[in-house]
């Protein structure tokens, strides 16, 4: 069985079909890259698979259970995270600030509570050391961090969830060679913890050496679902534009 399933989605806007009747999977532990021309129907399969649109017709199910009328937390309590471009990081807070943003860890002294920095600061060192993240302490300022740097955050702040899928939108774009080296070895990470991954990505070299298959989608509808090691850029390349 697999982790996310996909069966005839469909999304209209009006007379506009955004999604028409996509059908994909994702197994546990796997990186899916999705990949398409602008306008292709990415964003809106994301916020269809979060929660944000519901579909007009077709299913998805998630870890076996229908993810039908389901709000976008209750979605994120199921497993999914969904980590966008701009990572909407609090640029001006810490490191462990921004991964406990929302959900701070608390201690009761005499029946009130405070937050407990001292322990955020331990348990996001954790998380910063179990991604593998190239960040030099949690108190370092989110907005003096290189862009690789406010990935991993963004990650780590997704891994408090114990998310089994997590979606990230273009997590290398903008960032200089070696960052985004940086980037795909923390999504190997997370596949290594059996955290599944769909890469949404216009940068191809990244997609084919990352992920496991490669969703191709062209005016709301899958083009091509293959495995990486049976495709190529070239025929990926055709099928975004409309030659294949």
């Amino acid at each position: 069985m697999s982790l996310l399933e996909l069966a005839d989605v469909r999304k209209n806007f009006g007379s506009i079909e955004a999604l028409r009747g996509v059908t994909f999977a994702v197994q546990a532990g796997s990186v899916v890259g999705l990949v398409g021309d602008n306008g292709a129907g990415k964003s809106t399969l994301m916020k269809t698979i979060t929660g944000v649109y519901r579909p007009d017709s077709g299913e998805i199910r998630f870890d076996g259970a229908s993810l039908a009328d389901k709000d976008p937390r209750a979605i994120r309590e199921r497993g999914i995270e969904m980590i966008y471009q701009d990572l909407a990081l609090a640029k001006m807070r810490d490191v462990a600030a921004n991964i406990f943003l929302g959900r701070e860890i608390t201690r009761n002294v005499l029946g009130i509570k405070f937050i407990d920095h001292k322990r955020m600061e331990i348990e996001a060192g954790k998380m910063i050391e179990k991604l593998g993240a190239r960040v030099k302490s949690v108190n370092q300022i989110a907005g003096l961090l290189s862009g690789g740097q406010q990935q991993s955050v963004a990650i780590a702040r997704a891994l408090t969830f114990n998310p089994k899928l997590v979606i990230m939108d273009e997590p290398t774009a903008a960032l200089a060679v070696r960052e985004i080296e940086h980037v795909l070895d923390l999504i190997r990470n997370l596949k290594s913890h059996g955290i599944a991954v769909i890469l949404i990505s216009h940068r191809l070299t990244d997609v084919f050496a990352v992920c496991d298959r490669i969703v191709v989608l062209r005016q709301g509808a899958v083009i091509a679902d293959d495995p990486t090691a049976q495709t190529s850029m070239n025929a990926v390349v055709s099928h975004i534009v409309g030659a294949a």
